[in-house]
């Protein structure tokens, strides 16, 4: 299978607390290989047993079971993580500025041309496949762009890292 690159969504923050041993040692026990995790913002490399998209809803399911909330896994291959990367559309000012977003799937295009009707400012986003590519003008702190409301429209879950962290996955697990 190889390896891959899990991102669970939205812990550590907001009273979401997984720590990040409690994550490996889940994937673990899930069957997976070679389990390592990079800062404290849900970002698990591993090697998964069989079908990626199972172990990711069992990762789910065992976090929701052990920690009480559920939030949504989104993994891609090494290759998968440095395509996005590549595709990103906007030049690179400042890599904390600029973010991939890992959707769960690829947005209808119906729900792309409804969140193109949201101002942005001077950010901007636009949807390559199933992933969102954002450029902050100040960074994600002082966004001149509703970004949750962009991504509530898209009506796809996902989760956000900023270029440096997307760099740092893709070193990792090669």
């Amino acid at each position: 299978m190889g390896s891959r690159i899990h991102l669970v969504r939205a812990i550590n923050v907001g009273g979401a607390k997984l720590p990040m041993a409690e994550l490996r040692a889940i994937a673990a026990a899930l069957g997976a290989s070679d389990v390592r995790t990079y800062i404290a913002s849900g970002n698990l490399l591993c090697e998964p047993p069989g079908d990626p998209d199972a172990f990711d809803r069992a990762l789910e399911e065992a976090i929701q079971a052990q920690f009480g909330f559920f939030r949504e896994v989104i993994s891609r291959s090494p290759d998968e993580v440095q395509a996005a990367l590549d595709a990103h559309p906007f030049a690179i000012v400042n890599p904390k500025f600029s973010y991939v977003t890992f959707l769960l799937r690829e947005p209808a295009a119906t729900a792309v041309e409804k969140a193109r009707t949201y101002e942005t400012g001077k950010d901007c986003w636009d949807v390559i496949g199933r992933e969102m590519h954002i450029r902050y003008v100040d960074g994600a702190g002082r966004p001149e762009m509703k970004d949750a409301s962009i991504g509530r429209a898209l009506g796809v879950p996902g989760t956000a890292r900023n270029i440096n962290t997307v760099r740092k996955l893709l070193e990792l697990s090669r």
